[in-house]
């Protein structure tokens, strides 16, 4: 055997050995811990470095806000274009404040408009002239001009306070306030409709994990993350997408920030679309189409990229759609580890226990990256089982067979020629 194919062998089955090490060992290699002293005089530039961690910004954050302001807009008159949309975007404490604004402006505008046209006609100068037809009885004043906007506008109807068959002004009055108060009623009501029955407070009850894990499944490397829904009622039609924020710089030099790519977490067999009864593993394969193909544990742990969850679909309750979202940086990725289960079979139900939603546990996944694992798959092409003695033993059987025949060959030329050699001497004593 030439010393090229030895080292060929032996590079190959070291490589299995190691990938048998990361797969099957059931042995957990621990970090020993540093004392005191050793940890007070590690470089400031470690110290730097998981500081730097600390500050990463997210683009989403796990609340499902999205942690983008936007500034120097100049072209405000468009938010005034969709008015019912800004009120309902705006918070709570400016949204009663404009509902309570707007109606109290009608009330007082209506009510100066009602004194106007008393104090124009004369009916303050003859308040208690028996022989006097005013535009609205009893009304004496602007209180009581307020009073009885109030009342038209509601619909309340006392009865001490109406309107005359002699004022053809405030008739058509009347009939502008009663037309501009419905506006305002329908407006107002269903600005707060919409905004107590928003979606968004659905989506509060749609939890995602902690964190997400890379781990074996079937062979191959995948990312993982959970998503349950805590309320009986369920989302109809749900779906769910998952995003990788990560800046890039094409092949031509531009920068691109915040560049968004898709992780494909079973667009191609429908596995996207959930049946969320119970709390389930969403998982993305690492092949040669993922972001992740190139990416190791190491590599991992120094990358700043971030993973957007979302979760869509329809409340069962009201038929609108909700939107839940969370996101994963670096380092809430945990490379090795798996969900702990958490559906449990009781006496003829199933039992969710959520205490243990975002617990994992460590379990043996190799190192390398997708890619790496790959490769060193297909250039042993043997069982990873095999060890460097049977590599070195079938190497020799092959050689071994190779050199047999030739052996044989020469042993058989060898006797042809001695039987020659006999046969012409036998003929020369004859």
């Amino acid at each position: 055997m030439s010393r090229k194919n030895i080292t060929e062998s032996l590079s190959l089955s070291l490589c299995g050995n190691a990938l048998i090490q990361d797969v099957e060992s059931t042995v957990t290699v621990r970090k020993p811990k540093l004392p005191k002293q050793a940890r007070e005089d590690i470089p400031k530039v470690l110290q730097e470095r998981e500081r730097s961690k600390q500050k990463i910004q997210r683009y989403v954050r796990k609340d499902g806000k999205c942690n983008v302001h936007h500034g120097n807009v100049r072209e405000t008159y468009r938010y005034l274009t969709d008015i019912f949309t800004t009120l309902v975007d705006l918070k709570w404490r400016f949204n009663l404040f404009i509902f309570v604004l707007v109606y109290t402006v009608t009330w007082l505008f209506f009510g100066f408009m009602w004194w106007l046209i008393a104090y124009i006609r004369g009916d303050l100068d003859h308040i208690g002239d028996n022989q006097w037809t005013p535009c609205v009885n009893n009304l004496n004043g602007f209180v009581s001009a307020f009073l009885f906007s109030i009342e038209t506008e509601t619909t309340i109807g006392y009865g001490h306070r109406v309107i005359t068959d002699k004022c053809p002004e405030g008739i058509v009055l009347l009939l502008v306030q009663s037309v501009l108060g419905s506006i305002v009623n329908a407006f107002m009501v269903g600005c707060m409709f919409v905004k107590i029955s928003q979606p968004k407070k659905r989506a509060e009850t749609l939890v995602f994990s902690t964190n997400a894990v890379i781990s074996m499944r079937d062979g191959r490397l995948c990312l993982m993350f959970r998503v349950g829904d805590l309320r009986n009622s369920h989302i109809v039609e749900a779906s769910i997408r998952a995003k990788l924020i990560k800046s890039k710089q094409t092949k031509e030099g531009e920068f691109i920030p915040l560049n968004q790519t898709d992780i494909n977490v079973g667009y191609d067999t429908g596995d996207d679309r959930l049946f969320l009864v119970s709390p389930l593993i969403i998982c993305h394969e690492i092949n040669q189409q993922s972001p992740f193909w190139e990416i190791s544990k190491q590599h991992l742990a120094k990358e700043e990229l971030e993973i957007v969850v979302i979760l869509e679909g329809m409340v069962e309750a009201t038929g609108m759609t909700c939107q839940a979202r969370s996101s994963y940086v670096a380092s809430e990725i945990k490379w090795g580890y798996r969900f702990t289960p958490v559906l449990t079979l009781e006496d003829g139900f199933y039992e969710v226990d959520y205490n243990s939603f975002h617990d994992i546990y460590e379990t043996n996944t190799p190192s390398c990256s997708a890619r790496e694992l790959a490769e060193m798959t297909a250039r042993s092409r043997l069982p990873l089982t095999w060890s460097v003695a049977s590599k070195l033993s079938q190497q020799g059987a092959l050689d071994s067979r190779d050199i047999a025949p030739e052996k044989s060959r020469e042993t058989d030329e060898m006797t042809e020629r001695n039987g020659d050699i006999a046969n012409i001497e036998n003929e020369s004593k004859v």
